[in-house]
């Protein structure tokens, strides 16, 4: 009977998506998190009658036929493009992206990944780096006898000296976008990769086509909204629950058959 198979797609597509709501759900606290959502399409579909055949000879056509439909599959898992609520930390070097715009992060092997999570922090050479220790570019280095720092709201990064007045300018972050964001490829660590689906990257100065503005002292809180993850994870529950009485309703109606002397 096709109901077996057809409940197995459905409670499988549930299961994905109650996956995909956990993983938004344990997020709700990290910096510039963006959250998922399942998407799923319907699969193909047996023709037992094809709408439009011919049914008498005088030409009459069948206006609907019988289409048998198979299941559903997963589509996507696309990325919530949404701006996370700014919250102030008072951090010289904790900056908040508003708008559009990822900073850009030298992996070890050279290449660039890309970050909303300003959180940056200042390592043992006075480089600016993210949580796991990977500069951004451009490579900004703090000169060691510097008293404090200062980000302004296009990226440029000032360094303040003792008995000095006004900062030294030491260079200015970029931002980069992208055409498509939806298709930059997560790699953990609140960091996306380039991918041809999300067009190549875009780099130029803050807030001029398009891009954000940098808001320094600020971090960008997770986007996930905990009462539509948890609307939707019942949702979802209920979804498994319903292709799982499809899946007991065809082993009775088997048991009955299997019956019949």
């Amino acid at each position: 009977m096709r109901a077996l198979k057809i409940a197995a797609t459905g409670m499988e597509a549930q299961q994905l998506r109650v996956e995909v709501i956990s993983n938004n759900l344990a997020n709700m606290s990290t910096t510039a998190y963006n959250p998922r959502r399942a998407e799923f399409a319907d699969l193909h579909y047996q023709q037992a009658q094809r709408a439009g055949t011919v049914n008498a000879a005088d030409g009459t056509v069948l206006p609907a036929g019988v289409q048998l439909g198979l299941g559903v599959r997963t589509s996507a898992v696309s990325m919530d493009v949404e701006q996370g609520s700014l919250r102030a930390t008072g951090g010289e070097l904790d900056i908040a992206i508003e708008g559009n715009g990822y900073l850009e992060v030298i992996l070890p092997d050279g290449a660039s990944a890309y970050t909303r999570d300003g959180t940056l922090k200042r390592n043992g050479d006075g480089l600016i780096v993210t949580s796991d220790g990977f500069p951004v570019a451009p490579e900004i280095t703090i000169p060691a006898d510097a008293v404090s720092v200062s980000i302004n709201a296009e990226g440029e990064v000032y360094a303040y000296f003792r008995d000095e007045v006004g900062g030294q300018l030491l260079d200015r972050f970029n931002l980069v976008g992208f055409v498509n964001e939806k298709g930059l490829e997560a790699i953990g660590g609140n960091l996306y990769l380039e991918t041809e689906a999300s067009g190549p990257a875009e780099v130029g100065d803050a807030g001029v086509d398009g891009r954000g503005i940098f808001r320094a002292g600020y971090l960008e809180d997770s986007a996930v909204d905990p009462v539509r993850e948890i609307t939707r994870l019942i949702e979802a529950q209920r979804g498994y629950e319903l292709n799982a009485k499809v899946i007991t309703a065809v082993d009775q109606m088997m048991a009955a058959t299997a019956q019949v002397r």
